[in-house]
């Protein structure tokens, strides 16, 4: 449960931290790394041993340039990893916080945080959206995942501060519009891909009624056009903010929008070549992030998947933050059904979640071919379910995601050794269809 009067100092502080200048700033990043590096190498045996191996100390690390020392983690180390090895001894895997990773990719995995990391997430999740003009008592209406719908505590929703109102990714589009037209919300938030299934919708149907006066979106990649078209349907300013679930909001668009500050007094983010070596400003690199407040379950230089520009500008906002330029991301694609019905693919691959054999599942990939046909790919654990069975069950979970009726679309279910690089390769759900 959040302790909202923490939370408020967290954001308190963190508020104040955007007056810093670039000095101070940087002096603060830099304490807060060498006390993570030094604490994940005396209490996590993974980082431990990552360590060691590298024959790297602690003691090594006293910049940001120093991290390029240390090795890459990649998702699949943390992932094939047990518990007992990537959690901190110094606490009771039991006793903590779970977040789920969205699944983008087809591989997702839990995260663990303590209940004070968890309010430092909320805290700078929240300075960003006040940062672009959020108000404490804001109606504010989120279209999201249902795990996320107990994130307001009822004291803040009894005194309405920051409270969400939450409405289902997994309910019909036309009911999501409905509520949110009869709630008049000043902020609409949700997953980049469905406010823009709800856009088209509304420009379908022809029929608005919503006009928020700010919207922001995250979890998927989304280009300028289609900001400049969510704009226009609105008519309200949207923000884009970047991040992952593992270490939550990373980086986003203040009012100005020339670029994405990032929260380095909370994660340090690193752009590198192939080969891990930080490339120049202005080029593209992979994302790598070290956590500064994941003490529980510590990541440090983790490979995220996504690709992103590094920057030397400054904003014209006057935030000490520095800049960078997200250029690709999680592509994913909007799925069009044949009820006309417009699904985010962020919908689909959260309802995995109650899949009764999701536990069986290494990696998935969900292809639209035709609008009636569908095909998925399925890389198993291992053989302990019968294929038969495993497809009967994926086949007919699939139509109930998708909400259509038996026998009015095809879903071919393949079991795979390697997920086929279909579309974006690193996408789990992938339409070739054009809307």
């Amino acid at each position: 449960m959040t302790n909202f009067a923490r939370l408020i100092s967290y954001l308190g502080t963190g508020l104040r931290r955007l007056r810093w200048d670039t000095c101070r700033l940087r002096t603060y990043e830099e304490k807060r790394l060498r006390a993570i590096v030094r604490y994940a190498y005396e209490n996590v045996q993974f980082y431990h041993e990552k360590l060691r191996e590298a024959k790297i100390l602690p003691s090594d690390i006293k910049s940001v340039e120093d991290l390029s020392k240390l090795p890459i983690t990649s998702k699949d180390e943390i992932r094939n990893e047990s518990v007992s090895k990537i959690v901190s001894k110094a606490f009771d895997p039991s006793r903590l916080k779970m977040k789920r990773t969205t699944g983008s990719t087809g591989k997702p995995f839990q995260i663990l945080v303590t209940s004070k990391e968890d309010d430092w997430r909320k805290s700078i999740y929240m300075r960003a959206n006040i940062s672009c003009g959020q108000k404490v008592r804001d109606k504010w209406i989120v279209v999201t995942a249902p795990h996320h719908f107990s994130d307001t505590t009822p004291f803040q929703r009894k005194l309405g501060l920051f409270a969400q109102t939450c409405v289902s990714i997994h309910d019909d589009i036309s009911h999501q519009i409905e509520i949110v037209k009869a709630a008049k919300p000043d902020i609409l938030d949700g997953y980049s891909g469905w406010l823009l299934a709800l856009a088209q919708q509304v420009k379908k149907t022809g029929e608005n009624g919503i006009s928020p006066r700010i919207m922001f979106g995250s979890a998927e990649f989304i280009d300028k056009s289609s900001m400049a078209y969510l704009e226009d349907t609105f008519g309200s300013p949207y923000y884009d903010q970047f991040g992952c679930a593992e270490v939550d909001r990373t980086a986003w668009m203040c009012p100005n929008r020339d670029g994405y500050h990032m929260d380095i007094d909370s994660v340090i983010t690193e752009f590198v070549s192939k080969d891990g070596e930080a490339v120049a400003s202005g080029e593209r690199g992979n994302i790598v992030y070290t956590s500064l407040f994941n003490y529980a379950m510590p990541l440090i230089r983790y490979g995220v998947g996504d690709v992103g520009v590094p920057s030397t500008e400054k904003c014209s906002c006057g935030r000490s933050l520095p800049l960078m330029k997200v250029i690709e991301g999680r592509k994913d694609s909007l799925l069009v059904l044949p009820n006309g019905r417009i699904l985010s693919p962020v919908a689909f691959f959260t309802t995995m979640y109650d899949y009764e054999y999701y536990s069986e599942i290494e990696q998935f990939k969900l292809v639209q071919k035709k609008i009636d046909v569908f095909e998925m790919f399925i890389k198993k654990k291992d053989d302990k379910i019968d294929e038969s069975v495993f497809r009967d069950s994926m086949t007919n979970h699939v139509a109930k995601v998708l909400a259509v009726k038996p026998g009015t679309v095809s879903i071919d279910v393949e079991f795979v050794t390697q997920i086929p690089a279909i579309g974006d390769k690193h996408a789990s759900v992938v339409s070739e269809m054009k809307i």
